[in-house]
């Protein structure tokens, strides 16, 4: 019987500071998150020097609960895996110094993980994955489709040319007085409104797989600012639901398109705005009924945020692979997956 395969993994893209261990690839022994949203919401939005200070006051804590809760030791890991790009740059620091201070010192091989697959690997803990697949990945700071024609293979067939969706929701929540992060608020009340104002889809009709929601943002925004110097009083509800629409529609047209373009087996929806219950129920109904042999596969809502558990899932799979990184790793804020060309009709 094969040894179980224990890797230590290490999250600090953003706000949060998670440290993980995970067996195998698939079984989280422990997942330890220290959020900073309190900290944030006073500004509105995360302030990259205020992350990195919390991460560096949080990593070893972390790290320590991450061990203790999973029952094992340094000597018991087969590697450390680290998030090294995309992120913000300080915070990202924090992760893959210490992620490399702990592979050199027990002398273990350090893995470096794209924070994106560890979004689409999240989805890994709630089913199998069959290639060839593609992802929707929808977050604070991403909103792309990507192809997996093989495991291991990343390749993005279309993304945002602007805001990612995710920051659109804390932009509009802000005009409508939600505390950073906004989309679960959001979300909430767009289910208590109804879809009145006809924003704008953009994109959608365009021969492309990419997306834009600034134009939405303005819209949006545009309309809250006349009614307010009119004296007019807006319903919430219905603004975050005519909102919510226009987000889903274009988000489930764009990946409909793309599943037209690259025959896969699998969708997979992941990251932050993942948990978006518009965006889940809409997906389901739409493969359901015009995508009736392809699987649909969420990420588990506890796992659609930044943590460390997904990072040692797509670690596993980098690990496999024989991805090891040196003692000179550096951080990659603009990490990216290849964009690929849409394939010929």
């Amino acid at each position: 019987m094969a040894e179980d395969t224990y890797l230590l993994a290490f999250e600090s893209s953003c706000d949060e500071t998670s440290v993980a261990v995970i067996k195998n690839g698939t079984e989280i022994c422990s997942n330890i998150v220290a959020t900073q949203i309190e900290s944030h919401q006073r500004f509105g939005g995360v302030v990259p020097e205020v992350a990195s200070r919390h991460h560096i006051e949080q990593v070893t804590i972390c790290t320590q609960e991450a061990l203790d809760q999973a029952g094992v030791d340094y000597a018991d890991l087969a590697g450390v895996a680290v998030t090294y790009g995309p992120g913000l740059v300080g915070s990202l620091l924090i992760g893959v110094t210490a992620a490399k201070t702990i592979a050199w010192a027990h002398d273990l091989p350090l893995i470096p993980v794209n924070h994106m697959a560890g979004h689409i690997y999240a989805a890994r803990f709630a089913g199998e994955f069959t290639y060839p697949q593609m992802a929707l990945l929808v977050s604070g700071g991403h909103t792309e489709l990507v192809y997996m024609p093989e495991e291991h293979v990343y390749q993005i067939v279309g993304e945002t040319r602007d805001d990612a969706v995710g920051e659109a929701y804390d932009k509009i929540g802000r005009v409508l007085g939600v505390n950073y992060p906004a989309g679960k608020t959001v979300d909430e009340w767009a289910h208590q409104g109804k879809d009145s104002f006809n924003f704008p889809r953009a994109m959608v009709q365009e021969d492309n797989l990419d997306f834009s929601f600034s134009g939405l943002k303005s819209a949006f925004i545009n309309t809250v600012h006349n009614a307010d110097q009119r004296g007019g009083r807006l319903d919430k509800n219905d603004l975050a639901a005519s909102f919510q629409a226009a987000v889903v529609d274009i988000l489930a047209e764009k990946t409909q398109r793309a599943l037209r373009e690259y025959p896969v087996k699998q969708l997979i929806l992941a990251g932050g705005v993942a948990a978006n219950r518009g965006l889940r129920d809409r997906l389901t109904s739409d493969l359901a009924r015009n995508f009736p042999g392809l699987k649909l596969l969420l990420a588990p809502l506890k796992l659609c945020g930044d943590n460390a558990a997904m990072i040692g899932a797509a670690g596993y799979v980098g690990y496999q692979h024989g991805d090891r990184a040196d003692w000179d790793l550096n951080a990659v804020p603009g990490l990216s997956f290849e964009r690929i060309t849409p394939v010929e009709e």
